[in-house]
């Protein structure tokens, strides 16, 4: 049996019981088709930076996804690219930058594979996937048919999708992204960059400058993987940004007037995660035995030494979660994907 903590950027979780690699979409279908005919529980993994995986492992069939390719065309304002589940997602960043690519520079230095990012809808300093995405090509394993799914399909939300609302149903081919032909980065949306690069929001600066300065800010969090920062041995932010209703907020309010938020269309607020988790009492550092929240930033939970289990860092999440919802009536949900475990 294989296990599985060395494919995850936790270094946590057991075995599979079953563990085979898919090296091109045909044979990623394949197997998952057969493994659904067969009734066998299947685990689709890709590079593991968003997985929660129990110390018990996974009793059934992993599927490592190992596909590769990039091809490009282009209109006259922009580069359609679209990209293989199993490509590494922050070289294909380097490559748009490089290439004068406008669109995902933002994101750079995010670990795990191109398959995961519509999934997660994963974004950062003010740009996501959402943004960027023509069309995602998925197996639909309740019709048993390949589609092409354009964005609007998608269902994408803050950190969801309609590939995460339903993980059971869809496995990520590839992704096509539409994306500016400019040396230019995307207006500069979020305030903690600007003010890095010394910019109002809203400014464009060059490619490589915005991703100098995201990649700058992420390795002060620990969120550039690097061997020596045991820092970076987490599933990057544990806990997504709670968005509240109207109630909700004003129960908030009641209880900590002066806290930081954003308003969201709808009337609805989105409030920091961490600054939650640190005024509940739990600093950076803050550790329960082997694991502990990263020193660097307050969303991280690491298990820096590799000396930790699956059960140390859920009891540590749940002591911060039952915290937050103690002092603020907020409940806090995690980001990453629990592989036979639960908070």
């Amino acid at each position: 049996m294989e296990m599985l903590a060395p494919y995850t950027t936790l270094g946590l979780g057991g075995p599979a019981l079953e563990f085979v690699q898919a090296d091109t979409a045909e044979q990623l279908v394949s197997l998952v088709a057969e493994a659904d005919h067969e009734a066998r529980p299947t685990l689709v993994l890709g590079g593991g930076s968003n997985l929660v995986v129990a110390d018990e492992g996974f009793d059934g069939l992993v599927i490592r996804v190992a596909t590769r390719g990039v091809k490009a065309s282009r209109d006259r304002d922009h580069m359609f690219v679209t990209v293989e589940a199993g490509e590494d997602w922050d070289p294909l960043v380097a490559r748009a930058v490089a290439e004068g690519w406008s669109g995902l520079e933002c994101m750079s230095g995010i670990p795990g594979l191109v398959g995961s990012t519509p999934i997660q809808n994963v974004g950062a300093y003010g740009q996501e996937i959402a943004q960027t995405v023509w069309s995602v090509r998925a197996y639909d394993r309740r019709t048993q048919q390949v589609e092409d799914l354009e964005a609007r399909r998608c269902d994408f939300a803050y950190r969801t999708s309609l590939f995460k609302r339903d993980l059971s149903r869809y496995v990520v081919l590839s992704v096509t992204y539409a994306l500016e032909l400019s040396e230019l980065s995307g207006p500069i949306a979020y305030q903690e960059l600007a003010t890095k690069l010394g910019v109002e929001p809203g400014a464009r600066v060059p490619l490589e400058r915005a991703r100098e300065a995201v990649l700058e800010l992420r390795r002060g969090k620990g969120m550039v993987l690097d061997p020596a920062d045991p820092d970076t041995r987490s599933a990057g932010s544990f806990f997504t940004n709670p968005v509240l209703t109207d109630e909700q907020a004003a129960e908030l309010a009641a209880r900590a007037p002066d806290h930081p938020r954003w308003d969201l269309p709808g009337g609805l607020v989105k409030v920091p995660a961490a600054w939650l988790i640190e005024q509940a009492g739990f600093p950076k550092g803050y550790a329960r035995g082997p694991v502990r929240i990263s020193t660097k930033h307050t969303l991280a939970l690491t298990n820096p030494d590799g000396a930790g289990t699956t059960a140390d860092l859920l009891t540590l999440a749940r002591e911060v979660r039952d915290g937050v919802r103690e002092k603020f009536g907020v409940t806090l949900v995690n980001e990453p994907v629990m592989v036979n475990c639960a908070l």
